[in-house]
């Protein structure tokens, strides 16, 4: 879609602008590319329906911005923008990639030590000139260092929630062609894993040509890498490569299967087949002694002719749910389906883009039983954070708008800061007054693994918080994990009754699939939400159910699947 391409840009008109010491302009860019980003609907659509006018209508995009993005819609480029990035050096940009490089950091970077990209900052950091710079020291070089390698590390995958998007919307026009039978997207995307390689399409179809010819000219196609009769490779718009197959009937469950992976749950499967006497591969199941095909309908019938119970993609890591799998034995995991409330969502009272009344009625529109607006609180002043008295009027407010609603609990809430010594950003008093509070860390990310579990400790045993928001603050691929130990605070939460959040924004997915495992088998609940700041970004919590699904959560370990009375009960709401 465009709004991703007139988002990008704008973050980079606001990035330049901060490099500049232009000063209230980048803010206002930078809400209107979360605004673009978080869109469902297409700019070119918008402008087509109600033009300029209607692009006004998306928060935070005045006349000004408006005309950038019809600039842009007719003729691909935004001339002030262009001029913009020919007044700096090109590498600055990669450089705003880097975590703990903002463009104060890299202005002084630029000006002392004349690096100009990501090579000159290796330069400069092998030669500990960096450390040497006011304002940076040894333990800031050693942290630039560390980002760069976490930064090359991701080089080449792309989020869940960029590629599975696109994905769909390829999926969509191809299941328009009367010539496909059968279609699915395979790979890690299939298995809903947090960064994606490429994007793997496998069809049936009674005409391979015409489904080549209709995938190679599709909209978001970039370049064409092969175009062959079983498959095709291209580049789409987006920078990612996507691959197309095409197959008979016969070969469909057996390919659907390998072509999902992974690659160790493969060898698994293979060295059952072996052991019954059955060959397995992407063409099919095999008897061993003659060769023949053995007839698979679906991939269930798959893992049943090798006597397993059938196993979610979600699951498929050679992780111990072969072993379930042949005792019948795996969990029911959470559905997408089954969530019913959202209890970590910010509005325009903070640094949300979306009024109070628009995030209720969104949630209404999906039929939700309960939500819980949490803004954040003062400490996070470059959100708006909310002081007690602004909290105060917030809740009288949610009061009021509760009495006109009766198909859903609007629950009144806070997300609060953790401060580095354990200590709450609010007032006992005022927080007393909320119905679920959200405890997060925010600063002081350097912290020990000591220092840090001490910290949670001492915040969780206040009585005050109910849920452990984005526990490990990683962004993916940018920003690494705090260190705790995870025993002690598992242990912690469920002493306390408080649930571990799953973040589902598509930069955090925090927990990471492991920890919830953890969780889950040290029978600590947790909570999949969306940490909204739009009301498009509801959209987001099919990313985190699906986290929940390959940490092996089930509905009981998830609260937000719970009856209202339930979750009531569970956070002794009255």
């Amino acid at each position: 879609m465009i709004n991703d391409e007139v988002a990008r840009i704008f973050y980079e008109i606001a990035d330049v602008l901060e490099l500049k010491d232009v000063e209230w302009k980048p803010r206002a860019y930078r809400k209107a590319a979360q605004a673009i980003e978080s869109l469902e609907k297409d700019l070119v659509e918008i402008y087509k329906n109600d033009g300029t006018k209607g692009l006004m209508e998306i928060p935070g995009v005045g006349e000004a911005l408006a005309k950038k993005i019809v600039e842009y819609i007719e003729t691909k480029k935004i001339k002030g923008y262009e001029r913009l990035k020919s007044s700096l050096p090109k590498g600055l940009f990669e450089l705003m990639n880097v975590m703990g490089l903002g463009p104060s950091r890299i202005k002084v970077l630029y000006k002392k030590l004349n690096v100009k990209g990501l090579k000159d900052l290796e330069r400069a950091i092998k030669k500990h000139k960096i450390s040497h710079l006011e304002g940076f020291g040894l333990k800031s070089e050693e942290n630039i260092q560390k980002a760069i390698e976490l930064k090359k590390k991701g080089k080449g995958r792309f989020l869940l929630g960029n590629a599975l998007p696109i994905a769909e919307n390829i999926l969509t026009e191809l299941k328009k062609l009367k010539e496909v039978n059968k279609i699915n997207i395979g790979g890690s995307l299939r298995r809903m894993q947090e960064t994606i390689g490429d994007i793997d399409f496998l069809v049936t179809s009674s005409s391979r040509k015409k489904i080549m010819d209709a995938f190679t000219k599709l909209p978001d196609v970039s370049r064409v890498l092969a175009k062959g009769e079983t498959k095709t490779m291209v580049i789409l718009k987006q920078g990612i490569q996507s691959d197309i197959r095409v197959l008979e009937d016969k070969n469909y469950a057996a390919a659907l299967q390998y072509f999902t992976g992974n690659k160790e749950h493969n060898i698994a499967l293979r060295s059952i087949a072996i052991k019954k006497g059955l060959k397995l591969s992407e063409y099919g199941l095999f008897y061993k002694k003659n060769n023949k095909m053995i007839p698979l309908k679906s991939e269930q019938e798959l893992y049943n002719k090798l006597g397993l119970s059938y196993i979610e993609p979600e699951l498929r890591q050679n992780n111990g749910e072969i072993e379930l799998a042949k005792q019948n034995k795996l969990p029911k995991l959470v559905d997408y389906r089954d969530i019913k409330g959202d209890l970590h969502l910010h509005t325009t009272y903070s640094d949300g883009n979306s009024s109070l009344i628009d995030m209720i009625n969104e949630a209404r529109r999906l039929k939700y039983k309960y939500i819980a607006i949490t803004d954040h609180s003062k400490a996070r002043a470059i959100a708006n954070g909310l002081n007690e008295s602004r909290i105060l009027k917030q809740i009288n407010e949610i009061k009021k708008l509760q009495s006109k609603f009766n198909d859903i609990k609007i629950f009144t809430g806070m997300e609060v800061d953790i401060k580095s010594n354990g200590e709450l950003d609010l007032d006992e008093g005022v927080l007393k007054k909320l119905d679920i509070v959200i405890g997060s860390v925010h600063s002081g990310f350097k912290q020990s693994k000591e220092e840090m579990t001490k910290c949670l400790v001492r915040a969780f045993e206040t009585g005050l918080v109910n849920i452990f928001g984005h526990p490990t603050t990683r962004l993916i691929n940018t920003r690494p994990e705090i260190q705790f130990d995870f025993n002690t605070i598992f242990k912690t939460c469920r002493e306390n009754n408080i649930a571990l959040e799953v973040d589902s924004f598509p930069e955090r997915l925090d927990l990471k699939d492991i920890y919830i495992k953890n969780a889950v088998d040290n029978d600590v609940k947790i909570v999949v939400n969306t940490d909204s700041h739009h009301t498009d970004h509801f959209r987001f919590i099919k990313y985190g159910v699906s986290q929940a699904r390959r940490g092996w959560a089930t509905k009981k370990d998830v609260i937000n699947t719970y009856r209202l009375r339930d979750i009531k009960k569970f956070f002794n709401i009255k």
